[in-house]
């Protein structure tokens, strides 16, 4: 075990919103550093000057914050946990026509193949664009979107085949092929 890091090591304090584990890691940091994981777990590093006194009281200081970070990410996993099961044919086939009908957008900017589509479950992103091999994928959370909100998601990710990043002219670009798409990326962000 280096001087730099050592291994964490569980502690709990007792606060007004009860009792709160967490696991402390010594490292070589300025400062107190807490964060809150999406699955509820509360991680603390922490120099090896600070008392261990010190450390606990920072941690019952952020308790409410801990509360509602960790009820946040609750609601969010219930909510995923909730979501019907997606057909994949279905989900593949309708992605899929929406792709179909907006890769002529982009088709005067873009010289490859059309892209391969993929399908994923995931927490925190409606799609990504893997312009190395043209593939989009699409988040299967979309099947519930308005359609609109689909259309805006799958142009974004199409954008990305010309325009590999977010710079102005990926948005100047989105603009000309959707000018609404800052109304429709707000629309989605309301749905959750």
């Amino acid at each position: 075990m280096s001087a730099l890091s050592q291994a964490a090591v569980t502690r709990t304090v007792f606060t007004d919103h009860g009792e709160i584990c967490y696991d402390l890691t010594r490292k070589r940091v300025k400062n107190l550093n807490l964060r809150v994981e999406r699955d509820g777990a509360v991680r603390v590093s922490a120099p090896a000057r600070v008392s261990l006194a010190y450390i606990d009281a920072f941690v019952a200081g952020r308790a409410a914050f801990i509360r509602a970070a960790q009820a946040r990410f609750a609601e969010e996993q219930a909510r995923l946990a909730a979501m019907p099961e997606v057909d994949d044919g279905l989900c593949r086939e309708r992605f899929q026509t929406v792709l179909e009908r907006l890769f002529p957008l982009i088709a005067p900017y873009y010289n490859g193949p059309f892209p391969k589509l993929k399908l994923r479950t995931m927490k925190s992103r409606w799609g990504s664009c893997a312009w190395g091999t043209a593939t989009v994928t699409l988040n299967r959370r979309l099947w519930f979107a308005p359609p609109e909100c689909l259309e805006y998601v799958a142009l974004h990710e199409l954008c990305h085949l010309v325009v590999h990043d977010h710079s102005p002219r990926f948005h100047d670009l989105m603009t000309r092929l959707m000018p609404d798409w800052k109304a429709r990326k707000r629309k989605l962000a309301q749905q959750g």
